[in-house]
């Protein structure tokens, strides 16, 4: 699970989001460690059929069209695009998020791409997050010093 899903996970908690990560059988531990309330495995069930629907759906992985993701979402719900899907001859991998907000404008959903977010007020939250333990970098390997 990249740091990226990981302090997704961690943020939407600490904001009090109920949190239901989708994950592979083999990272579904690593999902939960990071405080999702529940996970689902992506290799056996199939998270955009519309049995169920999510007020927020945070796409990392990119690989869903969005009239998947739209079915996952309530009428009113939220999408946001983090990073392309991978390719694409002219759009570099962006289509998805070049169709979003476009198509936003005829629904009732709200199809984003995520902001950058580099404000001073974005950088002080994230502080204060670590420092009050919050947040929690996961550490992958050490590397040697030199």
């Amino acid at each position: 699970m990249p740091e990226y899903q990981q302090f997704g996970v961690q943020l939407a908690k600490a904001f009090g989001a109920q949190v239901t990560g989708v994950a592979s059988t083999a990272q579904d531990g690593l999902v939960r460690s990071a405080g999702a309330d529940e996970v689902i495995d992506y290799t056996r069930a199939d998270v955009t059929g519309g049995s169920r629907r999510w007020d927020l759906i945070i796409d990392t992985a990119g690989r869903r069209p969005l009239s998947q993701l739209r079915r996952a979402l309530t009428p009113g719900g939220t999408l946001v695009i983090v990073g392309g899907e991978g390719g694409g001859r002219w759009t570099g991998g962006f289509l998805r998020n070049l169709r979003a907000p476009v198509l936003s404008r005829f629904t009732g959903q709200r199809l984003r791409m995520l902001p950058p977010g580099r404000t001073r007020k974005t950088w002080q939250t994230l502080a204060e997050l670590l420092e009050a333990g919050t947040l929690t970098p996961r550490i992958g390997r050490d590397l040697p010093a030199g």
